[in-house]
């Protein structure tokens, strides 16, 4: 077996199952879950109905390349949503649909890296761990980033040492973060894609989360946007990761795409064609119905900040919480360590989280997630006001 599985660490939720396995939640509640990122809205009723009126193509090979069909649909939503210039993205070469944005994170990084013994791939932290898998399985090493609140949790790319953008081939970039929801500047992902252009490296922006913002709030810019404005239509040495599963709550569809510099695509595609991940047809028909409609992702956006409004009119005043730039989940300050919360909160109120230091590596003594918790904001409204009063109770009840 390849040496390097030895060196990926436990999933959050692996550890986060260890942590409260002798755990007996309240049996006197019922189950709230804050923990896992799984949206619970309903899918859109078309998207289904598109899927089970085409299950007969299910007895045709998909073609890795995709449908047509589907690449147009994903390029004019691009192309509409992040204001770029008309034709600049050819939905042939310019991208490429995925089976899921975990498995494309993955997958990408094995095209992308080359197994130097000093590359890295270099990555927030707080991070999505598919990034640290990636690199380590690709044989090269990660490098974090640390983004906490004094730098609003965006990395300050500005005091990295050069050395380190000199050995980097990859970097991975979320806005809205995970678990953080910070969204990036569009003067930062300039900033970023002039870095790359003299260091020679790729940008991976996953903006998984970009449809979940505020509704009356300006949407999160995107790196392919941030490419535009400098009038690099080629979008050079970068890519975007967009997924089905947040936007339209269809987390089991496992439907998304890259797309972005066409030089890096192609070969790409090569890798992907021996991978062996095409999408089936059925799922990128209803895919390409989901990407050609925004109705269900404003009431989607309704949902949420409905739930944040309440949430944080409640816990506001007994943690240290801040609404997020966009994303479903809080990431508040813990008053005690941070997992001792989630097992006390889960054995007393029956409410599930996840500790941050599970979503973050310990570097140099600094583990920037440690002393947080990740709630996800994915249960009914309902739900998501039941757990915050048992979470303020929790609170109010601890030791002064």
């Amino acid at each position: 077996m390849n040496n390097d599985l030895q060196r990926l660490q436990p999933y959050p939720f692996e550890k986060l199952r260890q942590l409260i396995a002798d755990v007996t939640p309240n049996p006197q509640l019922r189950a709230i879950s804050l923990s896992i990122g799984e949206p619970k809205h309903p899918s859109p009723p078309f998207v289904l109905e598109t899927l089970a009126a085409n299950l007969e193509k299910a007895a045709v090979y998909p073609t890795t390349l995709g449908l047509a069909e589907l690449r147009e649909a994903i390029a004019e939503w691009l192309i509409r949503r992040f204001e770029l210039a008309p034709g600049s993205l050819d939905p042939q070469r310019n991208v490429l649909p995925v089976t899921g944005t975990r498995e494309a994170l993955f997958s990408f990084t094995q095209a992308a890296v080359s197994r130097l013994p000093d590359a890295l791939v270099v990555s927030p932290n707080p991070f999505y761990q598919i990034y640290e898998g990636a690199a380590l399985l690709a044989g090269v090493e990660p490098h974090y980033l640390a983004c906490d609140q004094n730098n609003a949790f965006v990395p300050d790319f500005a005091s990295i040492d050069p050395s380190v953008w000199q050995r980097c081939q990859l970097l991975f970039i979320c806005s809205p973060g995970n678990p953080t929801g910070a969204v990036i500047p569009i003067e930062t992902l300039q900033t970023l894609i002039h870095l790359a252009d003299e260091h020679d490296f790729i940008i991976a922006s996953d903006e998984c989360y970009s449809e979940i913002h505020a509704p009356d709030a300006p949407a999160p810019v995107g790196l392919l946007q941030a490419c535009a404005s400098l009038g690099r239509n080629d979008f050079r040495r970068c890519v975007v990761f967009h997924s089905l599963s947040k936007r339209s709550n269809l987390p089991g569809l496992r439907s998304g795409f890259v797309a972005g510099d066409a030089a890096l695509l192609a070969p790409y595609l090569t890798y992907r064609t021996y991978h062996g991940c095409a999408m089936p047809i059925p799922t990128q028909l209803a895919s390409a119905a989901a990407w050609r409609d925004e109705a269900h992702v404003r009431d989607n956006r309704q949902q949420y900040q409905a739930k944040f409004d309440a949430v944080l009119e409640i816990l506001g005043d007994v943690l240290d919480v801040q609404r997020p730039d966009a994303g479903f989940y809080l990431w508040p300050r813990t008053p005690i360590d941070d997992e001792r919360f989630t097992r006390e909160l889960l054995a007393e109120h029956n409410v599930a989280v996840v500790p941050g230091r599970y979503l973050s590596r310990e570097i140099d003594g600094y583990n920037p997630g440690a002393g947080r918790v990740r709630m996800a904001l994915v249960a009914s409204l309902e739900d998501c006001i039941e757990a915050a009063w048992r979470i303020r109770r929790y609170v109010e009840g601890l030791p002064t």
